[in-house]
């Protein structure tokens, strides 16, 4: 039977890692559940040990790449589950995203969330993403950023080191495709908290696009040079 991790980074998340965790918990009761406290400056941390078999803290706040490399080095499961930290009551529909790497039909699963109640944004860093991992790889993807991944741990180990920040999805489907291994997107009911149209939201997405672009700017660059040593 394969042991299945579940990593969650956390950043400033007190309003919904309980919720998150306890949703988990009643879903997966003996799996390994580990939570990477990225510097938080609430109780995150401490509302997170309530639930989590492991609590992580990192000294400072650190991105995403890096909270998740730490969490699944960290882990001990075959298969690595990697959830957002504010999914609350949905984060128990991971069980159908876990589903198809089970039953061995493909080695990492993405998510595909149903559409938002309301648009955001102007869809710039979802279209570089869709754009970058097609010229790429040839893989037309509908969800490239999503972050709700179940993924063999032979995979990462094959990747080695995730791609920092909020390139770290974009950079883990090009690496897996490119090493040929078998990517799908599922779709599952999850839901969690949009990101507005103010000026927060904006400064957000506009972080987002600047750090898909330098990723995919290197995977080009290792593209170019893995051509020339073939």
């Amino acid at each position: 039977m394969k042991r299945v991790s579940i990593v969650i980074p956390a950043y400033n998340e007190a309003e919904t890692i309980s919720t998150t965790l306890r949703a988990i918990r009643e879903r997966f009761i003996s799996e390994e559940v580990i939570v990477v406290d990225d510097g938080s400056t609430d109780n995150t941390r401490e509302l997170a040990k309530q639930w989590a078999d492991l609590v992580i803290p990192m000294p400072t706040n650190q991105g995403k790449g890096a909270a998740l490399q730490v969490g699944w080095q960290q882990a001990t499961g075959d298969i690595i589950l990697l959830l957002d930290a504010d999914l609350r009551e949905s984060a128990g529909e991971a069980v159908h995203l876990l589903t198809p790497v089970l039953e061995n039909r493909c080695d990492l699963a993405v998510a595909v969330l149903p559409r938002p109640k309301a648009r955001a944004g102007l869809g710039l860093a979802k279209g570089l993403a869709y754009h970058g991992i097609r010229y790429l790889t040839g893989f037309e993807p509908n969800a490239p950023l999503s972050g709700q991944r179940a993924v063999r741990r032979e995979l990462l180990h094959h990747l080695r080191k995730l791609d920092g920040g909020f390139g770290v999805e974009v950079g883990m489907t090009v690496d897996a495709l490119r090493a040929g291994y078998r990517v799908m997107e599922i779709p599952v009911s999850f839901s969690h908290r949009e990101t507005g149209n103010d000026w927060s939201g904006y400064r957000h997405r506009g972080k987002e696009f600047l750090a898909i672009g330098r990723t995919l700017c290197r995977k080009w660059w290792e593209g170019q040079i893995w051509a020339r040593n073939g």
